[in-house]
């Protein structure tokens, strides 16, 4: 596709900001199926480009920009979505902030970019589903984890028979949210089942030691049924496990490390998936406990598991094949 126009379109919770950046023509929608139809007849009339060589560039913004990226990929509208602060970091210093400011930004950002910038493609309604649920459960998973913590503390300082309905109720609410945590889970391993592109993903990510259910499930969404990321590096770049080098010149000699800019959950996610992997996996605890005698650092050894973890779950997609423990036969 040769890009000759870029919108740039800032959402926000109710209404969005548009500009042409040709000719810099603006307005603002309502963030609704009306204002959408509404944007396309005013973009035909204010838009010099044909259709076929323009692009929409939208800022991420969660479930606000969600209505719109699917009324454009219902009307093969070319458009793609990019996230504030990739947007921010590439334009420079500014000071302040306007929706009118932001949209002249966004398409400025699209328009130097055009080269490079390919058309998104929204992901499957079967991961899109996974996304939400997961992401309900993660929130579950938290709201569980405070009431365990403040009742185990009042259990241990308040009087039972004063505070039975404190107690009482902070009890069921933990045993209601348990049951639901269940039932989403349910829910989700209905998903994979039913999804036979999924259920296979799910059974060879889950084929490697170390590797839970819970990082599969978050692993086949965030890189969009594996399509997102070419290769696994670049995945672990994302994620904050691949280490960057921090030299300038001959005055800055740095450590190589990773970098703070990551998907934090993933990263948690493998970090909890490496020291398994030490715990249950001989071939891993015996790399680990050999790296640490030599005085390796143990967390840069961790990191380097995660690593290895991460390759093996890629090979194992793109072979289409379980991974094989060959590590049990050697004498």
């Amino acid at each position: 596709m040769e890009i000759r126009q870029t919108i740039g379109i800032d959402i926000s919770k109710l209404t969005f900001d548009v500009r042409i950046q040709s000719n810099q023509s603006y307005r603002a929608f309502d963030n609704t199926k009306k204002g959408f139809k509404a944007l396309m007849v005013w973009v035909d009339e204010n838009n010099p480009i044909p259709k076929d060589q323009t692009l929409f560039i939208l800022e991420h913004t969660g479930i606000y920009s969600e209505q719109i990226s699917i009324f454009f990929s219902e009307h093969h509208i070319p458009f793609t979505m990019v996230p504030g602060l990739e947007i921010k970091k590439s334009l420079g210093i500014s000071r302040g902030k306007d929706d009118k400011v932001d949209a002249t930004k966004i398409a400025l950002y699209g328009y130097r970019l055009r080269d490079e910038i390919k058309p998104y493609q929204l992901p499957s309604k079967a991961i899109t589903h996974l996304k939400r649920l997961l992401a309900l459960r993660e929130r579950l998973v938290k709201q569980r984890a405070g009431y365990k913590t403040s009742l185990k503390e009042q259990k241990r300082i308040y009087n039972k028979t004063e505070n039975r309905l404190l107690l009482q109720t902070q009890e069921k609410l933990q045993s209601f949210i348990t049951k639901q945590i269940s039932v989403i889970e349910l829910a989700m391993k209905e998903i994979i089942n039913k999804n036979q592109e999924l259920n296979c993903q799910y059974k060879l990510v889950t084929s490697i030691k170390g590797i839970g259910n819970q990082t599969a499930l978050f692993m086949i969404v965030t890189t969009n049924g594996f399509t997102k990321f070419k290769t696994w590096r670049k995945f672990a770049a994302y994620c904050g496990i691949a280490p960057f080098p921090n030299a300038s010149g001959t005055s800055i000699r740095g450590k190589t490390k990773v970098s703070n800019l990551a998907n934090k959950k993933m990263k948690s996610l493998f970090d909890l998936c490496a020291k398994s992997a030490i715990q249950n996996n001989p071939e891993m605890r015996i790399y680990y406990n050999r790296r640490v005698e030599t005085g390796k650092n143990k967390m840069s050894t961790i990191n380097i598991i995660r690593c290895k973890l991460l390759a093996r779950v890629f090979a194992a997609i793109r072979r289409k094949s379980p991974y094989i423990d060959i590590f049990k036969f050697v004498a």
